[in-house]
């Protein structure tokens, strides 16, 4: 039998290679003759570098660059075993998880130090670069990311513009006559999950500014000061990207990139199975499992779980999930061609205990899983 065990990460318990790793064990107390292949997986989000890593190998950059405050800090990135593809987390720079919450402000944030590890990785020679849209802490529609790689952005006065959100509405003029010309022997991928647009009712400011620390004023600020940001790239650049989906996602950063680069958006789930060779994986098996921390209705919008069974539908092979929570509306995945879906908490406990034994509570699963699947073997 051949099992392939492709699960993204338990968030805030454990990374998806861990994930995997317990299943499996899992697995072997029952099937003593059995071939199992790890695939750990991402959807674009934290966590992203260290799944490609483990998948398709490659190595850690540990590098210094500035926070969202402009803060110097010690950051990261992955570099894939190719030496050609660097794997770039914006959380890792620009991250809310790296500030305090009295200091979250989408008003004065930056992306700078997003851009900082794109420079970083072209001085190691990556032609491709794939940046995770994830956890941002800004809403700065990528202007610090372009200021970064040398973009120049002026007020009515000629005065570079302050970095944040909150100063975009106050910009006049683009140089990018600095723009560092290695971006044009570069691809950039942004892969994310939502399909937001830049500005409006459902654009970056209104669904993401109150997590990030904007009031009701700020967040109707910053969405216009958006609108003006797309219309003065679109006056210098001829690029009309404010309605693109997912030009919202990480506060606009994909308009700042795909306004001065050749960068694409593409659905975070398409661009990891692309680059691990899912499909192949998958075609392999007889039997899959995959999880993440909690499954519900969302799961189904480009999250790893339902990416998985999309593919496995194709190939008509059973696809088993594991949670550590199941949330409304869940069933529907069902639907969509999961097999059977297992949380793994198997009795009342607190949410701390359940995250403690997360690696205990995966192998039981798994134990109880596959005793069912020898059954039918029988």
């Amino acid at each position: 039998m051949r099992i392939l065990i492709c699960p993204d990460s338990f968030k805030d318990c454990l990374p998806a290679r861990q994930v995997a790793e317990h299943l499996a064990n899992g697995i072997k107390r029952v099937l003593l003759e059995v071939e199992i292949k790890i695939l750990p997986l991402a959807d674009g989000g934290e966590g992203t570098v260290r799944s490609l890593l483990d998948s398709a190998g490659g190595h850690i950059e540990k590098v210094k660059a500035l926070d969202p405050l402009l803060r110097p800090i010690d950051s990261f990135y992955g570099i894939l075993g190719d030496g050609q593809t660097a794997v770039i987390e914006m959380a890792a720079a620009s991250g809310l998880e790296l500030l305090k919450s009295d200091e979250r402000n989408p008003m004065i944030t930056s992306t700078y130090g997003t851009g900082e590890l794109i420079k970083h990785a072209m001085d190691k020679g990556c032609k491709k670069i794939i940046i995770g849209l994830g956890g941002s802490a800004t809403n700065d529609g990528g202007m610090g990311a372009a200021m970064a790689l040398g973009v120049k952005f002026y007020d009515a006065d000629g005065k570079e513009l302050k970095q944040g959100g909150g100063f975009l509405g106050n910009l006049q003029k683009l140089d990018t006559s600095g723009l560092d010309i290695r971006l044009n022997n570069c691809k950039i991928l942004l892969a994310c999950d939502v399909t937001s647009t830049l500005f409006g009712s459902e654009g970056a400011s209104y669904l993401f500014g109150p997590q990030k620390g904007a009031d009701v004023a700020q967040v109707k600020q910053l969405d216009l000061n958006l609108q003006h940001y797309a219309s003065v790239i679109k006056e210098h650049t001829g690029k009309d990207l404010g309605n693109i989906p997912g030009s919202g996602a990480a506060g606009g950063m994909a308009v700042g990139l795909m306004a001065f680069t050749n960068a694409e958006i593409k659905k975070g789930f398409d661009v990891i199975k692309e680059l691990v060779q899912l499909e192949q994986w998958i075609s392999w098996a007889d039997y899959i499992i995959t999880g993440e921390g909690k499954m519900d209705f969302q799961t189904q919008f480009g999250k790893t779980p339902s990416g998985v069974a999309n593919i496995a539908v194709k190939h008509n092979k059973p696809v088993i999930a594991v949670a550590g929570a199941l949330g409304e509306g869940y069933e529907v995945l069902y639907e969509i061609g999961l097999t059977s879906i297992f949380p793994i908490v198997d009795r009342p406990m607190q949410l701390s205990e359940a995250i403690n034994r997360a690696g205990i509570l995966l192998e039981e699963t798994a134990e109880r899983i596959f005793r069912l699947v020898q059954l039918r073997m029988r």
